[in-house]
């Protein structure tokens, strides 16, 4: 369970999840059927610090979250994906209660009746009454909003219930205050977070990677300073719930073409029903496995591009053309055109081969440098881009196909990416552009302003029964063999990969398999060593060996956490060499950024203005925060000494920095005054809550 953050954030997810259907129903009158609590089951689903907490308890939670996240989303499809989160969300919120209502009880916190009276008559009532009462446009609380739905008799039971919550954030509120042991700030903790908060500055300094240590086998780790590691910060490592790992090997469920074929010719055989169809949202709502696609507007970015080829052709784009069956990302498409307009915002196609590397090591950005200036003289040899991205591009997805990455809108890539792509020409190769994800080298392949509205019949590709029994078939025989021969045995001979989930816990996605809760039964009622019967799930057939059992609440010292560790502790090793190193260097240097350059190949002198501590950035540079945070506390004039940044360390001058005239700085200081109090408190009640919290999951 993670750490709770403050009380009031998590306070208020348990009272909006409940909450937020009731009162979006009254302010805008859908009406609800309010049954309350039904749960009947009598187990426990678990214990706070102790105390049982009923099933039922847990279940009326789940069922009132699972309801309202479908009426919130009711053409989502509730996947065991999106289940598990409901699931997990319901045991936070009764956790969360239990251990609020314990502390209510040992501070002797109670409410009276006239409190919660004056509450809701105050100009300010509860944060959960004033989220729905709130005018947007003014962002003013409207009180003749809320008492129209007080004095509303259709409503009179359901404020019953709505009290219940309001009680329980006035509660809260007084628990606030009786754990509150800090209710002020300092001049100087004020002024230093208004200056970070508002000023920039100039500096130049030197970024030194840990490369420049030495390389790693020269900082060996030892398997004692491993279990050192490990026993010092085990809290690290702490796990409230058991865990497991296994092999396994994976029958997937891939349709046949025989299946494509039977799809499509479902689909051919309602064509001719569907162009004659006068009632269009009725016939999809019987044949589509999308219902939702009544009159919507499509361009290009919306199919694949071989599926948009198809469809985008001038011969059907005219009103009434029904095209397809057409083939598109495991799915078949049945489209009837109503009409053909021309977009004012064009959707693009590119190409890209995209080169990472982290900008504050400065090998890996020579490199970069190199292998750019490499692929511009391929590219004006004649090489194709396709071929040099499928060589060089760092990106799987679109590498593949050549560095297409299909056509788009301006909104589905990064602002500096869009920005690139739609200034430029069809044909043109841009110049490397830089974001978050590493060096871009784009090719723009065309522009298109086509929109059509129209209907479409959609039927997803299925294994049908026949492929389904097939690949049962493989894995039984599989799980046969694999029981009287061993598993890697059997894996090779049947040429087949095993791969391992990597460790998990009861109600989580298992890495590379998703949620199953087939494959969570087998882990935790087998032991180690032991091979599960073949599991079905709607991806395909697992047959799985257990590999560990952890139930110690720790992180095991595993082959994975140690490589972990030693990779820390080299780290570790090389920055404290490279800190004495830099130090060693300026003395040498008489102090100075220029003579350190020089004296040292391989490392240069950046210099920037505008450096924002507000969001770590540093012109013509990057993003680097631990380095823009050391800066943030350094003496303007003066070298500093080595500062760790986020690869490595450096040497800073900072010049100059500047507070903008039009800050108030007063009227700053006051401004933030109550956040960082409140700050400060939220952390304090985290910390306590915290160490009170001892939770057992006894659900199934």
């Amino acid at each position: 369970m993670a750490v709770m953050s403050s009380l009031r954030d998590k306070t208020h997810i348990i009272l909006y999840t409940l909450l937020a259907a009731f009162l979006a129903l009254i302010v805008f009158e859908w009406g609800m059927n309010f049954a309350g609590f039904s749960g009947k089951k009598e187990n426990l689903a678990g214990k706070v610090n102790g105390k049982p907490l009923a099933y039922s308890q847990y279940d009326d939670a789940y069922k009132a979250i699972t309801e309202n996240f479908r009426r919130s989303n009711p053409a989502v499809e509730v996947t065991p994906e999106i289940e598990l989160g409901l699931q997990e969300k319901a045991w936070s919120s009764v956790v969360d209660q239990t251990l609020l209502d314990q502390q209510f009880e040992k501070f002797g916190i109670t409410l009276q009746d006239q409190e919660v009276l004056e509450a809701l008559n105050s100009p300010t009532p509860p944060m959960v009454i004033r989220q729905y009462f709130t005018d947007p446009a003014t962002g003013l609380f409207d009180r003749k909003k809320l008492e129209s739905a007080r004095l509303d008799s259709r409503y009179k039971d359901l404020w019953l219930q709505v009290e219940k919550y309001v009680r329980l954030e006035l509660k809260e509120n007084k628990l606030v205050r009786a754990l509150q042991t800090l209710d002020r700030v300092t001049e100087r903790e004020l002024g230093d977070i208004v200056s970070r908060k508002f000023s920039s500055f100039s500096a130049s300094f030197i970024p030194v990677p840990l490369s420049f240590a030495g390389v790693d086998s020269n900082f060996p780790v030892t398997e004692s300073e491993i279990k050192q590691y490990y026993d010092a910060h085990k809290e690290l490592f702490k796990q409230e719930n058991p865990s497991r790992k296994a092999d396994y090997v994976f029958f997937p469920l891939i349709p046949s073409s025989k299946d494509s074929l039977a799809v499509r010719s479902e689909l051919e055989a309602v064509r001719t029903d569907f162009s004659k169809s006068v009632n269009d949202s009725d016939y999809v709502k019987v044949q589509s496995d999308r219902p939702t696609g009544i009159n919507v507007a499509y361009s290009r970015a919306d199919f694949s591009p071989a599926a948009g080829s198809v469809v985008f052709i001038s011969s059907n784009l005219k009103a009434g053309t029904v095209v397809g069956p057409v083939a598109d990302q495991g799915e078949y498409r049945l489209i009837k055109i109503k009409q053909v307009t021309s977009s004012t915002q064009p959707v693009a196609r590119a190409s890209h081969i995209l080169l990472r590397f982290n900008p504050a090591n400065n090998d890996e950005v020579q490199q970069v440098r190199e292998l750019t200036m490499l692929i511009y003289k391929e590219l004006q040899a004649g090489v194709p881009f396709e071929i040099l991205a499928r060589k060089y591009s760092a990106d799987p997805g679109s590498a593949a196909n050549g560095g297409d990455i299909g056509w788009f809108s301006k909104g589905r890539m990064l602002p500096e990416f869009s920005a690139a792509v739609f200034n430029a020409s069809p044909g043109s190769i841009l110049r490397p552009l830089q974001t978050q994800f590493g060096l871009h080298i784009i090719k723009v392949t065309g522009f298109d302003r086509a929109s059509l509205v129209c209907s479409e019949i959609v039927r997803n590709i299925r294994p049908s029964t026949e492929t389904v029994d097939s690949e049962r078939r493989r894995a039984m025989a599989f799980q046969q063999s694999a029981k009287e021969k061993g598993f890697e045995k059997s894996a090779a001979s049947e040429k087949l990969q095993i791969e391992k989930t990597g460790e998990f816990i009861k109600r989580m996605l298992i890495p590379k398999i998703g949620y199953s809760e087939k494959v969570t039964a087998y882990a935790f009622k087998a032991g180690e060593g032991d091979l599960s019967d073949v599991l079905e799930t709607e991806k395909g057939f697992y047959v799985m060996r257990l590999t560990s059992k952890n139930d110690t609440g720790y992180r095991m010292l595993d082959k994975e956490l140690k490589a972990t560790i030693t990779a820390e502790l080299v780290r570790e090793k090389k920055g404290a060499a490279l800190e004495k190193k830099l130090a060693v260097m300026s003395k040498a240097s008489g102090f100075s950024l220029e003579k350190i350059a020089a004296g040292n190949a391989g490392l240069h002198i950046v210099t920037a203005d505008s450096i924002r501590w507000s969001d770590g950035y540093i012109p013509g540079y990057g993003v680097d925060r631990s380095l823009v945070e050391a800066m943030s506390g350094l003496v303007s004039g003066k070298l500093s000494r080595p500062v760790k940044t986020s690869g490595g360390y450096a040497v800073v001058l900072v010049s100059k920095k500047n507070m903008p005239s039009e800050v108030d700085v007063k009227a700053a200081k006051t401004s933030v005054a109550p956040q960082l109090v409140r700050a400060k408190q939220q952390q304090l009640i985290g910390e306590y809550l915290h160490s009170l919290r001892k939770v057992e999951d006894l659900r199934p």
